[in-house]
């Protein structure tokens, strides 16, 4: 209720002090025995009225207050009760509300005032009447300060609160903005690379459809292929899109993230779409961190696949190294006459944006553009954990032709 309504409060206890200023009027004498004149009402009125403007004005009320007490003792040769009670009130609002160091030279000042008044009206300096002003002022000082520190300390508190939560609030929307950013690009590289494969297939079949029904019917078979295997890799996607807050379905199977484990198959299919790919491997293949593991099968996987829509021949060259601390990855495919890539076949630019975001992601790095003699170079740097050094040269070829003859040692996948 009071703080709800501070006012209230206010005229409650200025009507309480000026009506007990008041009281001795009608009765007639103080409770000492001292007969009340009409200076006493006076002060009960000015203490009413000080005190009803005591939080709008705390330093005028005090310093009206104290020379209205001097005032009052220097007329009536007494000091006044309730113009007292009211300064130790203001002394109180002032500890609560003004600046520290100027509430402590306002209650200073206001306790040697006290001290003079009840020294000219005592007519003695070392009476315990002196002694218990300072005391009464440092009083309500200390009660209003203690109060000031506590209400600081629960504004305090609440800030500190409202961070927290504004700062909790900023890392979820933070937390969904990444995860809607890997959901894209996981959609992203899962789709465009096999709609880029059927889109291929389905351009062979159309000419083959007629002359070589065959050959239409082995590029129908990719295609179905291919839209099988995207549907197979879309399902786990949305099955977690599907679910709600942190809900777990543990009857739904989960299809494991693709790793360089399943490079062989992604050759095949690229094989099959039409793409050469001399595929080198350098160094003993070990297991890998999931999040490098992930990063580079999509990285080879979406490197190849544009190597495949916008290269001059349908040919690239796939190098995978396996360093001590590193794993590098490097395709390069021929360049067409016309500065590469050219504009109209750049599609939507999120590839390339893509693989750089993966490989940032995971501490790596990722170059790309042309080379002097004609070619187009990707090269990416993941980082591993430390190893031996490489011991293992492995070498393919997944144009359909006879494998090279150094280091022929079968298909890596």
């Amino acid at each position: 209720m009071t703080g709800a309504h501070p006012r209230l409060l206010d005229a409650a206890l200025a009507t309480l002090v000026g009506g007990t200023g008041l009281l001795p009027l009608l009765v007639g004498r103080w409770p000492d025995g001292v007969r009340p004149s009409g200076a006493d009402a006076v002060a009960a009125v000015a203490a009413f009225l000080l005190l009803l403007a005591r939080r709008r004005a705390p330093l005028p009320v005090l310093a009206l207050a104290v020379l209205g007490e001097v005032a009052f003792t220097v007329l009536a040769s007494y000091p006044s009760r309730v113009l007292k009670v009211a300064v130790l009130i203001a002394v109180y609002t002032v500890a609560r509300t003004v600046r520290r160091r100027i509430a402590l030279v306002a209650v200073s000042a206001t306790a040697l005032a006290l001290y003079a008044v009840i020294t000219y009206a005592s007519e003695s300096a070392a009476g315990p009447e002196g002694g218990a002003a300072f005391a009464w002022t440092g009083m309500f000082a200390a009660v209003g300060g203690t109060v000031r520190t506590w209400h600081d300390y629960v504004a305090a508190m609440e800030e500190r609160a409202l961070r927290a939560e504004a700062s909790k609030e900023a890392e979820a929307r933070r937390r969904v903005a990444e995860e809607r950013l890997r959901i894209a690009r996981e959609l992203h590289d899962v789709i465009a690379h096999h709609i880029a494969l059927i889109t291929i297939q389905a351009g062979v079949a159309g000419h083959f459809l007629r002359g070589r029904p065959d050959q239409a019917e082995v590029a129908l078979g990719h295609i179905r292929d291919a839209g099988r295997t995207v549907l197979d890799e879309l399902g786990p996607l949305l099955h977690v899109l599907r679910q709600s807050g942190d809900e777990t379905d543990e009857t739904q199977p989960t299809e494991p993230v693709p790793g360089l484990s399943r490079l062989g198959g992604l050759l095949e299919s690229l094989t099959a779409a039409g793409l050469s790919v001399r595929h080198q491997q350098v160094g003993r293949p070990r297991p890998l961190p999931t999040a490098i593991d992930l990063a580079a099968y999509r990285v080879i996987q979406e490197g190849l696949t544009n190597a495949h829509k916008h290269g001059a021949t349908a040919e690239a060259d796939l190098l995978v190294d396996y360093g001590h601390d590193e794993l590098r990855i490097r395709i390069t495919n021929p360049l067409h006459s016309d500065p590469y890539p050219a504009p109209a076949a750049m599609g939507t630019g999120h590839g390339l944006t893509g693989m750089r975001e993966r490989t940032h992601a995971v501490g790596g790095s990722l170059h790309a553009g042309s080379d002097a003699d004609g070619r187009f170079r990707l090269a990416v740097h993941l980082p591993l954990p430390a190893a031996g050094p490489p011991t293992d040269t492995r070498t393919s070829d997944r144009s359909g032709t006879a494998p090279r003859a150094t280091a022929v040692k079968g298909r890596q996948g």
